[in-house]
């Protein structure tokens, strides 16, 4: 019988060796990758791909949509080191079919890959509740949607700390047309502080937290 093929996606060494020897006796673990997973995903050609959600210089979320664009039969397992409901909510309405805990890996992973293979989704049980509630609470599409391309730049530059003029500066606009933007983001969205500004960039995965 083929065995069904793995990709970890994961900066970290130690993870992706432990990952490995948890699923080499059932799956063929196909390769790992950090920051080229764009470039390699296609010749790698994996049933079921482990996604890290927070790789330095790759949004785990951002690259899992856009892959699942690419291939729409692979199957995508978010992995993170704490649980966001949230995230974990808008990445299942979308693309997503599992949501685990590093922290948990050793005893759900198989279980996991196993269940999204199947076409069911899985996530964490110490995550579910929270998620459930989020999707009952909130099932809205995600906040990065209704936002264009230009108050997607403000957003950043300003949340990454740059003041106005600087943002200006950047993205070769006036100051006066940034300070447009930001308030109509904040007006929008309900925002009252440059604080509340930051969360919310970084709820909107326009930003890392």
């Amino acid at each position: 019988m083929t065995r069904r093929r793995i990709l970890i996606s994961d900066d970290d060494n130690l993870v992706v060796e432990r990952f490995q020897r948890i699923l080499e006796p059932h799956f063929e673990v196909v390769g790992a990758a950090g920051h080229d997973l764009l470039s390699r995903v296609h010749v790698l050609n994996a049933d079921v791909i482990l996604l890290d959600i927070s790789m330095p210089r790759l949004n785990g979320v951002e690259t899992g949509r856009e892959l699942k664009g690419r291939l729409p039969e692979t199957k995508f397992i978010l992995t993170a080191i704490s649980g966001d409901p949230e995230v974990a909510a808008d990445a299942m309405r979308h693309w997503a079919s599992g949501y685990i805990l590093k922290k948990c890996a050793g005893s759900e992973l198989i279980r996991a890959v196993r269940e999204v293979l199947k076409g069911n989704w899985y996530v964490t049980p110490r995550l579910a509740q929270q998620l459930l509630d989020h999707f009952v609470r909130d099932p809205r599409p995600e906040h990065a949607a209704k936002l264009t391309p230009r108050q997607r730049e403000v957003l950043q530059l300003l949340a990454e700390g740059k003041n106005m003029k600087e943002a200006a500066d950047i993205l070769h606009i006036t100051r006066r047309t940034i300070a447009f933007h930001k308030y109509r983001i904040m007006d929008e969205f309900g925002l009252r502080t440059n604080s509340d500004l930051m969360v919310f960039a970084i709820r909107a995965h326009v930003i890392s937290a």
